[in-house]
């Protein structure tokens, strides 16, 4: 893909009526009301927001709808919602209450006609895969579901083509091994899955400051970065990384 206007992306991971943040997934702390952050990520200036239930798929539930008409009321940027989406119904259901696209992983990859079931009836702009990638040899990943917790034996790179061909418009791309570390992108991932289909890649998982952004668009040729610890935690900010990307010549949504 190219990189016209790279978007920054916040996501926000929800455990209940709480924004929560783990490491690979694990040992989850809360920290505040998700609309709290949506909020001020807004004013920031952040491009787009994400929100993950992430126990949805556990409980087969997805608890977002009232989170999500809540945002939409104050805060005026595209919405993707994901996490428990089974059916076309929980699609409808979050698109009424106001949500742009919607993520589905676990779902899909159990009944992968939902893709194409989404993507005709909503566009494909409005279906977007998520992938959870752990590392199994050095230019491998499998992917996996369930917040990293179940393996698929499913090859990423087979999968996102498969999705793609299917009718997924955009690819949200989390290495496992790296989500929630702050220790950086896996680059080499966002590379291999960018170069493999025509649609938009977001990396997330490990974002650690401006300059691994930037890394993440010239090197990885990602279209979007999604930032979750590093906002939350304060280590960074969407004017730091918008400031080092636009040095960087990447064409991003400047904040006036």
């Amino acid at each position: 893909m190219g990189n016209n206007n790279v978007r920054l992306i916040a996501k926000l991971d929800v455990k209940g009526s709480y924004l929560v943040k783990g490491i690979k997934f694990e040992g989850l702390r809360r920290l505040g009301t998700p609309h709290d952050f949506a909020r001020k990520y807004y004013e920031e200036g952040i491009d787009e927001l994400i929100y993950i239930d992430i126990v949805a798929s556990l409980y087969e539930r997805n608890n977002l709808s009232n989170i999500v008409e809540e945002s939409t009321r104050d805060i005026f940027v595209p919405i993707t919602v994901g996490g428990g989406i089974r059916n076309i119904n929980d699609v409808a259901n979050l698109l009424e209450k106001g949500a742009d696209k919607i993520a589905i992983n676990t779902a899909a990859i159990k009944n992968p006609k939902l893709i194409s079931d989404v993507a005709k009836k909503y566009g494909s702009q409005c279906m977007v895969l998520s992938v959870q990638a752990k590392r199994i040899s050095p230019s491998q990943w499998e992917a996996y579901y369930d917040n990293g917790r179940e393996k698929t034996g499913i090859d990423v790179v087979q999968w996102v083509q498969n999705a793609f061909n299917s009718g997924a418009g955009e690819i949200l791309l989390t290495s496992v091994d790296q989500e929630g570390t702050m220790k950086g992108l896996d680059i080499d991932l966002v590379k291999t899955v960018s170069g493999i289909v025509p649609i938009p890649v977001i990396a997330c998982g490990g974002l650690n400051d401006e300059n691994n952004f930037v890394q993440a668009v010239n090197e990885g040729c990602a279209d979007a970065v999604a930032v979750g610890s590093l906002l939350h935690y304060g280590k960074s900010s969407i004017n730091i990384m918008k400031r080092a990307a636009i040095e960087a010549g990447i064409d991003v949504r400047r904040i006036y």
